[in-house]
């Protein structure tokens, strides 16, 4: 199904005829956070996490509604501070020169009170401007931001296109994938986001998603999930001609960060469009996925339609966690599914979090070991370790609030460098944990199969190494604070 219920748009106060009648330029803007904690990855980002070695993700959702918005005949203006590595006065000087009638700003929970800052400023410097935030927090907390801040209005969902549009024109727009323009990569600056990414082996690199946002769903630490909660998809056909126009554009790898790429009959149907097209020859396919979900053959088929690298969830060594997490995946799957996806001369990438109230250093250990095997077996290539970070809305955090476990509602806090709820590890416990599982790159055998792995592309591997330093350097241990 392509269609769901309209996000919600919630007005500090409705606009009349005539004030919407004035809104024509719109500018969507990521300012620059300055901090010496690195760059925030804020946008296209499930889970938030300052990177000391500069990463920049293409946001997919809202680029859509920027060109929804010019396909409607309004002003856009692109600007991503974050990306383009702007320092604020240059930042505010682009943006005030351009004089916008209405700002879009997608926030999250760690750097939400800096975006509170940036809007009373805004409303200084350009008094006469609208200002729509959206994102997972003000989603989950949307009265705590119009007491915080002057915004006009919050978006509440993720379907940013649909319910901007719907509040510029006044009036409901049903959200249907298959009715949205092809994205307009020239107006979003996909350059930008081309080269600065550790998934891509091959640049230019380039983002997509074939559906919003998760089949499963259920996953109880995911703040998308309070932003899709009904899962849609894109025909297969609209995919495959958006993955052609990409080819047209010089794109050499694409990133479909659906959170769950769709399965069953429509990844059997898009493998085979992507053969007779063509396009398994002129550019590589990379993914979400879930276990437990594809058999032996149909990695295979993927591996011929050109898909390089599968991510996944695994979160946990331990299957009391995985079921407390509702991840609906038993840890028999994850070792078959994983042993499967690379027999078939896959890339797989793991994820796993460390932190959780109710896990002792044993199952902790578990956890790095079973991210070291991988790595060292080859049943992994990659692999991302972090803290976990109960955001607001969901299930987890609503659980955590009860029971009087989450140490601070300081939502700066929430970005992955400290604790921000109990448990029975310390601070240094957990970034010990981190760290020891990221060392698992450097086994002799993970370092040869990377070599191996980045012979021909020579610059995944040096970004890889940096990306590593980048992310020991994040989780060195600190001394306790006095």
């Amino acid at each position: 199904m392509s269609t769901a219920p309209l996000s919600t748009v919630i007005p500090a106060t409705p606009l009349s005829d005539t004030e919407r009648s004035a809104i024509r330029r719109v500018a969507f803007c990521y300012p620059p956070i300055p901090s010496d904690k690195g760059t925030p990855l804020l946008s296209q980002n499930r889970q938030f996490q300052w990177f000391s070695h500069p990463t920049a993700i293409y946001p997919v959702v809202p680029a859509s509604a920027a060109t929804l918005l010019k396909a409607r005949g309004y002003e856009v203006l692109w600007l991503d501070g974050i990306a383009r590595a702007f320092t604020p006065d240059a930042f505010w000087e682009t943006l005030t020169a351009w004089q916008p009638d209405c700002i879009f700003l997608e926030t999250k929970t760690p750097v939400v009170a800096f975006h509170w800052q940036w809007a009373a400023e805004l409303k200084r410097r350009l008094p006469h401007c609208r200002l729509v935030m959206a994102g997972d927090h003000v989603t989950a907390l949307p009265e705590e931001t119009f007491k915080a801040t002057p915004v006009d209005a919050l978006l509440k969902g993720g379907d940013y296109d649909f319910a901007l549009l719907s509040w510029l024109e006044g009036r409901d727009i049903p959200v249907d994938l298959a009715t949205l323009p092809r994205i307009d990569r020239a107006l979003t600056r996909w350059q930008d986001y081309a080269y600065r990414n550790g998934n891509f082996a091959r640049t230019p690199g380039a983002y997509l998603m074939s559906a919003r946002d998760c089949w499963h769903g259920k996953c109880t630490f995911c703040s998308w999930t309070t932003l899709y909660p009904t899962y849609r998809i894109r025909p297969v056909e609209d995919v495959l001609d958006e993955i052609g126009a990409l080819i047209q554009l010089g794109v050499r790898e694409i990133m479909d960060d659906a959170g769950s790429l769709p399965v069953g009959q429509w990844l059997t149907d898009f493998c085979h469009g992507m053969i007779a097209r063509g396009y398994h020859k002129q550019v590589r396919l990379d993914c979400n996925l879930r276990f437990g979900a594809l058999s032996a053959e149909t990695y295979r088929l993927m591996r011929r339609a050109g898909f390089r690298l599968v991510l996944f969830g695994v979160e946990s060594a331990n299957q009391a966690t995985l079921d407390k997490l509702n991840k609906g995946l038993t840890i028999q799957a994850i070792r078959e599914g994983a042993a499967a996806a690379s027999a078939a001369g896959l890339d797989v990438h793991i994820t796993l979090m460390f932190g959780y109230p109710w896990e002792t250093r044993e199952d902790a250990e578990r956890t790095v070991q079973l991210g070291r095997e991988f790595l060292r077996t080859g049943v992994a290539a990659t692999l991302q370790a972090t803290w976990l970070v109960p955001y607001p809305g969901t299930p987890l955090y609503r659980e955590l609030e009860a029971s009087g476990q989450l140490l601070t509602q300081d939502w700066s806090r929430y970005d992955m460098r400290s604790p921000v709820m109990r448990s029975p590890l310390s601070e240094n416990d957990i970034r010990a944990c981190i760290a020891a599982t990221y060392r698992g790159f450097l086994h002799p055998f993970a370092i040869l199969r990377q070599l191996r792995r980045a012979l021909g592309h020579p610059a995944y591997l040096f970004r890889g190494a940096a990306a590593l330093i980048g992310h020991l350097r994040d989780f060195v241990q600190r001394s306790p604070e006095k």
